[in-house]
């Protein structure tokens, strides 16, 4: 099994640093001392209190937030990505590929400029946020547009892959889902044991699959005494995991998880099956107010699709059972989708104020 000491890998030049994912957790992924280690030192994310969500629920219930936003490119993909590109390096592939709605491009791109790879990626054209269309552009990758959705975007590469030398790396590449499983273990690290409810945004459903992963290898493992109910959440919009139905032409503000057809939908389903867990669909009003309420009220910025987790738990908080431990799951950055908050900030931008304390003192009221 690959040596983790620090002083093996060059990336890892702090002594006592963070040494990234796959140096952290060796022994639980299928890595050896010929993996070639891309890393960012991703992963060691914020588990923050929610303390004004959990006031809000009363009756002893405890929410924690995993902030995944801060990941080195804002988002959970980070954790797949280490482990997806060290991987297509150690088998010689000179390039990538990837669909995308925004957060996967950009961690491809990012690992794939770290690993020394060419990055492509397909997006469906006027459908992506531009702080991630911002990313991909600057870490290099050849950026595509097509006229199409997500899921059109992701049958092409998936063949492409097939057709052609190059390696993808969407979340149907099993590399991806062993880096992501690493967040459960950091909860249950964290906590003590995994909580009683995960509560986490679905769009590919690959996250949902990986954090059941990892909690369910360290449950085997005796690191954790229980496995967790997953509870998981679209828009009301691009609901196909809860309707039962492909979504031809999905529509929602949370751009990351407009996905209609689901990769790992078979996977997702058995997560829900084994965890005694469901599915539950949000509207994007209910979205909103719950993107709202973590930036007002618990001073956490995390994309509108990541609010997805905690809308959801609003919404069927009767179901919470009473001194409850849950982890709502922040998949991504706020920074992500600054056209959002701008159009939603209730805080009113003051502008011509003349360039004098008088001035600016009555703008502040006083």
């Amino acid at each position: 099994m690959i040596d983790t000491r620090l002083d093996l890998y060059p990336a890892s030049t702090v002594p006592n640093g963070w040494p990234g994912l796959i140096c952290r957790y060796a022994d639980y992924l299928p890595v050896t001392d010929q993996t070639p280690i891309v890393t960012l030192h991703e992963g060691n994310t914020p588990l923050i209190p929610a303390i004004a969500l959990s006031e809000k629920l009363g009756r002893n219930i405890k929410v924690l937030l995993k902030y995944d936003g801060l990941n080195p490119t804002g988002s959970f993909k980070d954790r797949g990505m280490t482990m997806a590109i060290s991987k297509a390096k150690e088998s010689g592939s000179e390039a990538v590929i990837c669909a995308s709605t925004g957060n996967t491009s950009a961690a491809a791109a990012a690992y794939a400029k770290r690993g020394g790879l060419k990055a492509f990626v397909l997006i469906p054209d006027g459908k992506i946020a531009l702080g991630k269309l911002s990313q991909a552009l600057i870490y290099g990758a050849e950026v595509i547009a097509i006229d199409g959705n997500f899921d059109q975007a992701l049958e092409i590469v998936r063949e492409m892959s097939e057709k052609f030398p190059i390696t993808l790396v969407n979340s149907v590449n099993p590399y991806r889902l062993e880096g992501q499983k690493t967040a459960a273990f950091e909860l249950v690290e964290a906590i003590g044991d995994a909580p009683d409810w995960l509560c986490i945004p679905m769009g590919n459903a690959g996250n949902i699959t990986a954090y059941w992963m990892g909690f369910s290898q360290y449950y085997a493992s005796g690191k954790s005494a229980k496995l967790p109910r997953m509870m998981g959440f679209q828009a009301a919009g691009s609901a196909p995991l809860v309707t039962g139905q492909v979504f031809d032409k999905p529509e929602t503000i949370a751009t990351a998880i407009r996905i209609g057809n689901p990769a790992n939908w078979a996977k997702a389903l058995k997560v829900r099956e084994e965890s005694g867990g469901a599915f539950h669909s949000v509207t994007d009003v209910e979205i909103l107010a719950a993107y709202k309420f973590l930036a007002g009220e618990e001073g956490v910025f995390c994309e509108p699709a990541s609010a997805a987790s905690v809308a959801g738990l609003l919404k069927i908080s009767d179901q919470i059972p009473s001194g409850a431990t849950i982890v709502c799951v922040l998949t991504g950055n706020g920074i992500k989708d600054p056209d959002t908050a701008i159009a939603c900030a209730e805080s009113k931008l003051h502008k011509g104020v003349a360039p004098d304390i008088t001035s600016v003192a009555k703008v502040m009221g006083f």
